[in-house]
């Protein structure tokens, strides 16, 4: 008999059926011409959940859901997870020595925020509508070209073609810092260098930008005492996934597991 190509999971004699591997696989990336990519991920998260509830019911803990986000609450076995890791993993509190350390490591990593002066001019489409996105993608490569090759002309051209309110100040946007604009504009910004304009126009759930960046200025680095808060959390919470990865190496080690690539380390 044929090995089935997508076989169950059986986690210390618990079947992980087949039919719920496939419904987890929308979680998980995968490239579509390799569904055997996803299909591992997803049988592999459901193993570790199968471990982790099953170590939790050993240690006899009752579930507690708690409110994440207003009206939604966890399920009964998340809430059984959180509470199995809450038990199971204690951290230190990071010391004085290791925070200090870590900002002397480099303490030009700690900088207020940097300031952007930038103009666009938005060509607004549907980003989820291909022959919307394609056509405003056209428009803006052109718009793009015309202001590269003519850059006194840009203020002109976004007065005459940009779909954002800015359009009546040239397409000139002001200061911008991290969060002022969507995710796709900052990523551009962080690129160009003073002056550039985007050859390639920015597609974002607005339409397409053609960028031009005025100013740059970085932020200046911090005082220990400003970012010493921020320096713990991030250790602790290093420390904390870290513990958290042994642990889950712990129960996979002991465990009896097929169908399933789950490694001990």
């Amino acid at each position: 008999m044929n090995k089935p190509l997508f076989p169950d999971v059986i986690v210390n004699g618990q079947v992980i059926p087949s039919t719920a591997i496939a419904a987890e696989t929308q979680n998980h990336d995968g490239p579509r011409d390799k569904p055997g990519i996803a299909w591992r991920k997803a049988a592999n998260a459901l193993a570790v959940r199968a471990l982790m509830l099953q170590e939790a019911e050993r240690r006899e803990l009752e579930p507690d859901p708690q409110e994440v986000a207003p009206g939604q609450t966890e399920t009964e076995d998340e809430a059984q997870i959180r509470g199995l890791l809450e038990a199971a993993i204690d951290v230190p509190t990071p010391s004085e020595d290791a925070i200090r350390a870590e900002w002397e490591r480099d303490p030009t990593r700690f900088r207020a925020p940097p300031l952007w002066e930038a103009a666009h001019i938005l060509i607004a489409c549907d980003a989820r509508e291909a022959d919307m996105r394609d056509q405003a993608g056209a428009r803006a490569r052109a718009l793009a070209a015309e202001v590269i090759a003519k850059p006194r002309s840009f203020a002109r051209v976004a007065e005459e073609n940009s779909d954002c309110s800015s359009r009546a100040e040239g397409g000139f946007l002001g200061q911008l810092g991290p969060g002022d604009t969507v995710p796709e504009f900052e990523a551009a910004l962080r690129k160009l260098g003073e002056g550039e304009i985007t050859a390639d126009p920015v597609l974002s759930r607005f339409g397409w930008h053609v960028i031009r960046l005025d100013g740059a200025a970085q932020g200046a680095p911090l005082p220990y005492d400003a970012v010493r808060p921020h320096i713990a959390e991030a250790l602790e919470k290093s420390a904390w996934t870290a513990a958290a990865r042994d642990f889950v190496a712990e129960l996979v080690a002991q465990a009896e597991i097929s169908g399933a690539e789950l490694k001990a380390s």
